[in-house]
């Protein structure tokens, strides 16, 4: 049975546009109070990003929780990781996150979290959609649930994210810029550095609803590379809106994307005796990480994109770290998902164990060239088609054992990603070019 609103990451979209509307988020918020009534404890969590539709929803969501007869525990601007950490230490029934991400303000989304801190399981999604085709109902009045603020919850995860260091470790010494994307992380994250003795330069923390991800922040880090380099920072620090994602930039100005930051944190934990199982990466990991991988005897499997998916591969092969080159890194030893400032705090406490730069820690990879080409179409393309499975050999015998070539179509919009990596730029470019210009023409014919 297919799911009709969720995702691979909960259900997202445009304000104003079903699903992501009051009426929807009511009936959503009553279909998961019917499914979660007999789950953990007597609550379910809720916090949000800072979005100006975040409250809207909100609301919404409390509405639909208390027709239920479920009770709600707000906790307001919150990163989506925290509400994982609060939902599994608060032992809530659930965890819900009102958010979109790395997405434009007028975009917003629903994630959940189990009682455990993790993403949903499949059946249960599929629970709350088939109560979304019922017509409310509300328990009698007496039943009916009530809501209440969580007044500490800051300050409880300021503390976990801490507490991921070694005892007694801190960053004097260290000027760092941290950005926020003006989300959930603005009142968060500048703490966390702070309290761990480093000398903070905050940016992108003045969030006005509307603002978020915009010009800051993981998708946006030419503002975070400006300040490393005016303020001759040690390094920066750029998540995005819901705190999930990580990028960093070394004192050089040199951007250090996901795939560079999990090699640094597995080599980290190989050296330390700590590192157990593969890492998991994604279809869209870099060569460059796999060999270098390769090279530490640690195998890397890739999972479809999504971080999803990457936590559902490190279950079953019994991996502790993963994630994708946009930033996602997921520390199973440390917390339940993908947690912007968990991973930070990694890659610190290896720079204050080494001695080492941001930089000098990225040296022990070297990334291949990638070239990413979308190619957009007006129907759905059996990537199988023999026309384009011989553009694609054709590319892959020209590269050789020295690239890698992939297409998949995109699972929001009418499009083929082509994507193809290999030694040398220009290379890489003319290949990339050729092969989407032959899928153009396969789909044409």
């Amino acid at each position: 049975m297919t799911r009709k609103y969720f995702g691979t990451d909960g259900i997202r979209g445009k304000v104003g546009v079903p699903p992501i509307t009051p009426d929807f988020l009511l009936k959503l918020g009553w279909a998961a109070g019917q499914v979660f009534a007999n789950e953990g404890h007597n609550f379910v969590l809720v916090g949000k990003d800072t979005r100006i539709s975040g409250y809207m929803f909100e609301s919404a969501l409390e509405a639909g929780l208390t027709a239920a007869g479920v009770d709600t525990r707000l906790v307001g601007p919150m990163p989506t990781p925290a509400i994982a950490y609060l939902t599994r230490t608060l032992h809530a029934k659930a965890g819900i996150v009102i958010s979109a991400s790395h997405n434009p303000y007028y975009d917003n989304g629903i994630k959940f979290f189990s009682a455990q801190g993790t993403k949903l399981p499949d059946e249960i999604e599929r629970k709350i959609e088939a109560y979304l085709d019922l017509p409310i109902t509300t328990v009698e009045s007496s039943k009916l649930g009530k809501a209440k603020r969580v007044v500490d919850a800051a300050g409880r995860y300021i503390e976990f994210c801490k507490a991921s260091v070694p005892t007694g470790m801190t960053f004097d010494g260290m000027k760092i810029v941290v950005d926020c994307a003006n989300g959930a992380t603005y009142h968060v994250a500048p703490h966390v550095f702070t309290e761990l003795g480093a000398d903070v330069i905050t940016i992108g923390a003045e969030p006005d609803g509307l603002n978020i991800n915009e010009g800051y922040g993981a998708t946006s880090p030419e503002n975070l590379v400006k300040t490393v380099l005016e303020h001759q920072a040690h390094f920066g620090i750029a998540l995005d809106g819901d705190g999930d994602r990580l990028i960093m930039v070394d004192h050089k100005g040199e951007l250090v994307d996901g795939d560079e930051l999990i090699y640094i944190i597995a080599k980290a934990r190989l050296k330390a005796g700590l590192l157990s199982g593969p890492v998991v990466g994604t279809l869209m990991t870099n060569l460059g990480m796999e060999l270098a991988l390769k090279g530490l005897n640690v195998p890397l499997l890739r999972a479809n994109v999504g971080d999803r998916y990457v936590i559902e591969m490190l279950a079953e092969h019994k991996g502790m770290l993963g994630g994708e080159n946009s930033g996602h890194i997921i520390c199973l030893d440390k917390t339940t998902t993908g947690d912007g400032i968990i991973a930070a705090l990694q890659v610190i406490a290896e720079m204050q164990k080494t001695g080492l730069s941001l930089h000098d820690l990225k040296s022990g990879m070297q990334k291949y060239p990638q070239v990413l080409i979308n190619v957009r179409t007006a129907q759905k393309v059996d990537l199988t088609h023999e026309g384009i499975q011989q553009a694609v050999r054709a590319v892959e015998q020209s590269l050789g054992t020295e690239g890698r070539v992939l297409l998949r179509t995109s699972g929001t919009e009418p499009l083929i990603r082509v994507m193809v990596e290999g030694r040398d730029q220009s290379d890489v470019e003319n290949y990339a070019k050729q092969l989407a210009n032959d899928v153009k023409q396969a789909i044409a014919a």
